[in-house]
């Protein structure tokens, strides 16, 4: 099987720089904020990751499609990122779990991507300059002009609400796992499962299953669910899923939270923008990184610990901003010092920026599910 290597593509950026590639996937135009991510592996959990909507994510890894495509690494029902940027993919994967090929995938999923371009020299200018809209077409229906005033007109990812657009739309219940033979990372059960309501802002299925792994059965809930809502399940615990856009955008999301930390008995668990939304409720504030952290190899900690995590936002609190007589900062970012961890001062939570779920990534953060369930122990 041969990528459409015959088809001409373009990658467009919001300031006028062009790059001349290669098709592959879907053939068609796209639009979305252009990212990139360093990860050396992963690339079909960073694809169907729900944080990655409205994004067309730059792969550094020179190569994408060696191992292929199969049924349990996905993170969601479907891939979320609306284009893939690549220096080269190959047609031929070869991996012992490989149910499909990379361009077979996308095509089926109507994923535009585009190969062949310099990537080392697109991720210079998202380092110096920042994220940047941007426009992937293969199909040749429009001229560069025509795209290029399209593209000024695209709206930027500050002010957005991706949450609501990603979320369930309605609740359900998860308590199984599947885990691989060597991945076999499961918590012995102590007593009846801990009850959890999870608010999606944009779950991946790793987390559920690093949940249910830690001895927790979950009730699923969509960004816009209640605290009455919430609270009819009589949950030991709420976490607050990751997610895409502008996190102060999520207004129901952080009324919620805001409304949770009221109930001052149940424990309360963040990551990404879950986590910062968790900060928005107690009164903080957060701003758009340059060009954000997407990648495996973040190490993150504070006073002599460390833990190499997995990371992918665009978002930050602000620390002048975080009150501090509701919480404290646990962790920081150890690359460019900005929060990565909080934890709440007058009631059992904590949020973290990172994904200790880690999928794809290290296992060193692990064990913040554990330590959400030793919160949810102490409060029975």
């Amino acid at each position: 099987m041969e990528i459409n290597a015959c088809n001409p593509a373009i990658l467009l950026l919001a300031d006028g720089t062009l790059f001349e590639g290669e098709a592959f996937g879907h053939i068609g135009t796209v639009f979305g904020e252009v990212v990139f991510n360093t990860g050396m592996t992963g690339y079909q959990e960073v694809i169907t990751d729900p944080s990655y909507c409205g994004q067309l994510i730059t792969f550094t890894y020179p190569e994408l499609g060696n191992t292929g495509i199969n049924s349990i690494d996905n993170q969601s029902l479907y891939p979320f990122a609306k284009g893939v940027i690549a220096r080269k993919v190959t047609s031929t994967p070869s991996n012992w779990r490989c149910e499909q090929p990379l361009q077979t995938w996308l095509e089926e999923h109507k994923v535009v991507g585009i190969s062949g371009i310099d990537t080392r020299a697109l991720v210079r200018i998202l380092r110096e300059s920042g994220s940047i809209n941007g426009v992937i077409s293969s199909d040749g229906r429009s001229s560069s002009e025509e795209l290029l005033s399209r593209l000024k007109e695209a709206s930027p990812m500050e002010g957005m609400n991706l949450a609501d657009e990603v979320s369930t739309s309605k609740s359900y219940f998860w308590n199984s796992t599947c885990l691989l033979d060597f991945d076999k990372r499961m918590i012995k059960q102590k007593g009846s499962p801990y009850k959890v309501v999870a608010i999606d802002f944009g779950i991946k299925r790793s987390i559920l299953e690093r949940l249910v792994a830690h001895g927790c059965e979950v009730n699923v809930l969509p960004s816009t669910a209640d605290l009455s809502t919430v609270l009819g399940f009589h949950p030991e615990g709420v976490f607050l899923s990751n997610g895409p856009g502008d996190p102060s955008s999520v207004k129901g999301g952080i009324a919620l939270a805001r409304e949770l930390l009221k109930e001052r008995n149940i424990p309360i668990f963040g990551i990404c923008l879950g986590h910062q939304i968790l900060g928005l409720a107690l009164g903080a504030k957060t701003y758009k990184l340059q060009y954000g952290h997407r990648g495996l190899n973040h190490p993150c900690g504070k006073e002599g610990r460390l833990e190499i995590t997995s990371q992918n936002h665009g978002f930050a609190l602000d620390p002048s901003s975080i009150p501090a007589e509701s919480a404290l900062v646990t962790h920081l970012n150890l690359n460019d010092r900005t929060v990565a961890g909080i934890t709440l001062l007058n009631q059992p939570g904590f949020g973290v920026q990172y994904h200790p779920e880690a999928s794809p990534g290290p296992h060193d953060a692990d064990h913040h599910f554990s330590r959400f369930v030793a919160l949810m122990e102490e409060q029975r």
